[in-house]
């Protein structure tokens, strides 16, 4: 088997970034280039002030500060670095399709079709072809005839190896992921591709954590975990509502049900909602892929976990409006958070879009404050709704950069991410600058009611009966 002497990640984003940042930190002897046709991002990821990358994830900052100029490259020079490469990870986007058919369920594969394309012309030796974009069953196949029909006599290995960061998180998921995931083909060059790759984590990661399979198995597994997780969130939800009703506590339930070592205790915290760019996405995968064969019962099911999280985050919205006694026409309302969870910048169907297009539509004025995620991306993600034109959401939202000021004169106030820093906030001087009654809407179940309702706030917690 011949050692990997350069590698070349298509796709400078949320997994191509850090993933080859840690591969080549730990493997300082193999020379690697992320590229992506997106200039500014490239210019980003090269930036001499580390604060500047263009994703936010503890710890990174360090480890590419590290490596970048030693044996990492930012660049959009994307032939060349396929051209040299042994091996090609595909971390390109795979957002879900919102045209013809499988529209808002099948995973959009133009790029990724693209890119199979672009590495076919190019490629004049044999190379090892690593699917990392979050991918429908059977992906694989697609692009290995892509890449087989060449004509320039080159042979490709296809792997399938699926990230399972979670955001805010991705540097420690990297340094100690609990598996990693490489399907190929059961041929003997399959096999030696697949050692080719588990020889590169094996240089950090223990080989009994590297889970080797048949590339369906590998594609699908991807899809089935974040289902299974998504699931818990919807399910909890689902009995967060039944708790408000009936005077019980969600979170009462939810360490009632955790301490089943048969359940556990993880993903169980009821909330306005599950975000982020994988959840729903691979849902709705399985979904399509599972009508597609015939399975509407498999189908259903799976769909009614994101039928559930929807309803949340129209229920949350809707709550405050009933709450400020039926209309929002006008009023302040803030938000706390706008990235789909804390110590991350990406906004990917985060719950906020949501309930601030709710309360949008209602008329109410938006403030939002977040740590990490800027003013051109919020409304470039409420422009993405296509729900109104652009120029009505700049004027219902208004974002701050402090968040006293964005709190000032509210009439409500919605946390809807878990950054630490709301815990911290001196909520008897919010208390006295906001219009009375003052409303808290925790999303997030972050904050201690108890001692806001002593200061005078009016408390709306996720899967808690009122008093």
């Amino acid at each position: 088997m011949k050692s990997i002497q350069k590698i070349c990640c298509v796709g400078a984003g949320y997994v191509g970034g850090p993933t080859m940042a840690v591969i080549a930190q730990k493997n300082p002897h193999i020379q690697i280039t992320v590229v992506d046709l997106n200039e500014a991002r490239i210019q980003a990821w090269n930036d001499e002030d580390l604060s500047k990358l263009p994703i936010y994830e503890p710890g990174l900052d360090v480890i590419v500060g590290e490596a970048r100029g030693r044996n990492l490259f930012f660049d959009t020079n994307v032939d060349k670095a396929i051209d040299e490469a042994d091996m090609i990870f595909i971390s390109v986007n795979t957002p879900t399709k919102t045209y013809g058919k499988g529209k808002g369920m099948a995973a959009d594969l133009k790029y990724i079709e693209l890119c199979a394309r672009q590495i076919a012309r190019v490629a004049k030796t044999d190379k090892i072809v690593v699917e990392k974009s979050t991918l429908p069953v059977r992906t694989a196949q697609a692009i290995k005839r892509i890449l087989d029909q060449t004509g320039n006599g080159v042979e490709f290995q296809i792997l399938s190896n699926p990230e399972f960061l979670a955001e805010g998180t991705a540097v420690q998921d990297l340094m100690n992921p609990d598996r990693v995931l490489i399907g190929g083909s059961e041929t003997s060059k399959g096999k030696e591709a697949i050692e080719a790759l588990a020889a590169i984590y094996g240089a950090w990661v223990p080989q009994e954590r590297i889970l080797r399979t048949n590339v369906w198995s590998s594609e699908l597994s991807k899809l089935t975990a974040n289902a299974f997780l998504a699931q818990r969130v919807s399910s909890i939800n689902a009995i967060s509502e039944l708790c408000e009703v009936s005077g019980a506590d969600v979170n009462e339930v939810a360490r009632a049900i955790g301490t089943d070592s048969r359940i556990g205790n993880k993903f169980l915290k009821a909330s306005v909602g599950f975000g982020g760019s994988c959840f729903q996405k691979d849902i709705l995968n399985l979904v399509y892929i599972a009508k597609s064969y015939g399975l509407d019962e498999v189908a259903d099911y799976w769909e009614q976990v994101i039928i559930m999280n929807d309803h949340q985050k129209r229920r949350f919205a809707d709550n405050i409006v009933t709450t400020l006694f039926n209309t929002v026409n006008g009023k302040k309302i803030a938000f706390l958070g706008w990235a789909f969870k804390k110590d991350t910048n990406d906004t990917r169907e985060s719950a906020a879009i949501y309930v601030a297009n709710d309360l949008i539509e209602e008329e109410a004025q938006i403030h939002v404050y977040d740590p990490k995620v800027t003013e051109i991306q919020m409304l470039s993600d409420l422009d993405y709704l296509a729900t109104r034109d652009a120029e009505s959401n700049a004027k219902h939202l208004t974002v701050h950069a402090d968040a006293y000021k964005a709190l000032e004169e509210a009439h409500g106030i919605a946390v809807l991410t878990e950054w630490d820093e709301f815990k911290t906030y001196d909520w008897q001087r919010i208390y006295d600058n906001m219009q009375k009654p003052a409303f808290v809407f925790d999303g997030r179940n972050i904050l201690d009611h108890q001692m806001l309702e002593e200061v005078g706030f009016e408390v709306y917690t996720i899967g808690k009966g009122q008093n």
